[in-house]
């Protein structure tokens, strides 16, 4: 896969874009591919980590359990102690990356959660995992959301479902390659005097440091900053976006304060759908290497990590291809509906199939479902919110969504204790899933019609 092809493409059909007029298209479909090939992989790079050091904790857990004397309901708080720090942090984050700027303030929170992930190898008991779990929370907490509001200032909402795909997929890759590669650190038991997972936190987590530092020197804060761009693709790519704004940007034109405008119904369903969503990817992210090691109780953590990473190839595949078609399409409600049943579905193999090979495919069902509405859901917020509401906003939702993830560690975790078996936190994933469907359809979201070609591949 070659990043640096990603972005808004010519349409087959037509041959130009949908933002273009006859004599400029070329032009400008070449302006979004360069900003494209510019950014994508790097953002999608330091999502790899960030994700990274979310989910460790997941495969630390084969083995640091046992050492640090930990219950399923036990491991399961480390992470909603994670979420309820990243819940807390994610709006004042957001507010601070409009105020000190992308590059500064990115920076700064991935050099922060880096040493904090690193540190959680030191430790020793359910206390101190909690704090250590707690710091990467608030560190990584405006990541995700800054990340998204960043991608606003850059790509045309056409384009935005492909470009959030390609960044997103880093979800998906990470979890593949990171449970392959995870596995075989765990082998690494003993080595100068560190049990495997302390291997784990330390390999996995400076990295972040490093690239922390790279953000100050590679990244722009805005079009007008970027000296890899001429003062003509300054102008015309901040002309595209302001054009934009002014004909989707309904809620600015209307009176009222910050906060009656993201109490309106449509926010707050955005908000809810995410909620739900969200259960099915914390489940995801943490879950899936003791769920697969379910399945046979003596399978090594080597082919653990393999098998763990099956079900992310096909979720790279359904990304970019679903997404690609809800931009061909230009429709995102159905793009978001069906993959969360998809989802659903997945789950329920999952927990009640019998044969462990169905059981599996029920993961990727359950992946590849989640995170192509993840991508698609993210193009939709951004069509209802004011240029002045648009960081707070995306952070609110990011916020309210990933009270998903806290309740799914710690939901997970106590039935997993209680019946001692996983079958009843993924039905529980399959109830909150269907609930978010219902939320997402009771959106109103209307699909282009005019006979302009859309952002494709």
């Amino acid at each position: 896969m070659t990043l640096e092809k990603s972005g808004p493409f010519v349409s087959p059909a037509h041959g130009e874009t949908e933002f273009s007029s006859v004599g400029s298209m070329q032009t400008d479909n070449e302006l979004i591919k360069k900003v494209s090939g510019r950014l994508v992989w790097f953002l999608f790079l330091l999502y790899v980590f960030a994700f990274l050091d979310r989910i460790n904790i997941g495969f630390a857990g084969l083995t640091m359990s046992q050492d640090l004397g930990l219950t399923a309901t036990m491991f399961g708080l480390a992470t909603t102690f994670f979420y309820i720090a990243y819940i807390a942090f994610s709006i004042p984050s957001n507010i601070a990356l409009g105020r000190f700027g992308a590059r500064r303030w990115l920076s700064m929170i991935m050099i922060v959660w880096g040493l904090a992930s690193t540190a959680t190898l030191f430790a020793h008991d359910a206390q101190s995992l909690y704090v250590l779990r707690t710091l990467v929370g608030i560190a990584e907490a405006g990541f995700i959301p800054g990340i998204l509001l960043y991608l606003t200032f850059w790509f045309p909402q056409a384009c935005r479902g492909r470009t959030n795909a390609l960044f997103m997929i880093a979800t998906p890759v990470t979890t593949a390659v990171g449970s392959v590669i995870s596995g075989y650190i765990l082998e690494m038991n003993g080595l100068l005097g560190l049990k495997g997972w302390q291997w784990l936190f330390l390999l996995e987590g400076l990295p972040s440091v490093v690239l922390g530092i790279a953000v100050l020197f590679y990244l722009d804060d805005n079009p007008m900053k970027a000296k890899w761009l001429t003062r003509e693709e300054k102008a015309r790519l901040t002309a595209m976006l302001a054009a934009e704004q002014s004909q989707t940007d309904v809620p600015e034109k209307r009176k009222g304060s910050l906060i009656s405008e993201l109490c309106q119904p449509v926010i707050i369903k955005f908000a809810l759908a995410y909620l739900c969503l969200v259960n099915t990817l914390s489940l995801i992210g943490i879950w899936i290497p003791q769920i697969v090691k379910s399945f046979n109780a003596a399978s090594s953590n080597v082919t653990i990590g393999l098998l763990a990473a099956i079900p992310q190839i096909c979720t790279i595949i359904g990304m970019i291809w679903w997404s690609a078609r809800s931009d061909r399409r230009r429709e995102r409600k159905w793009h978001i509906a069906i993959p969360m049943l998809f989802a659903a579905v997945g789950w329920l193999l999952t927990a009640y199939a019998e044969n462990p090979i169905i059981r599996l495919a029920g993961i990727a069902m359950a992946s590849t479902g989640g995170f192509c509405a993840m991508a698609i859901f993210w193009t939709a917020p951004d069509k209802v919110l004011s240029s002045r509401s648009k960081p707070v906003g995306i952070a609110l939702i990011n916020a309210v969504g990933n009270i998903g993830s806290a309740l799914s560690a710690f939901v997970v975790g106590y039935l997993r204790d209680t019946t001692n078996s996983f079958s009843s936190g993924l039905l529980y994933a399959v109830v909150v899933l269907v609930l978010g469907t219902l939320f997402i359809a009771a959106i109103p979201m209307k699909s282009t019609t005019d006979k302009k070609p859309a952002c494709t591949s």
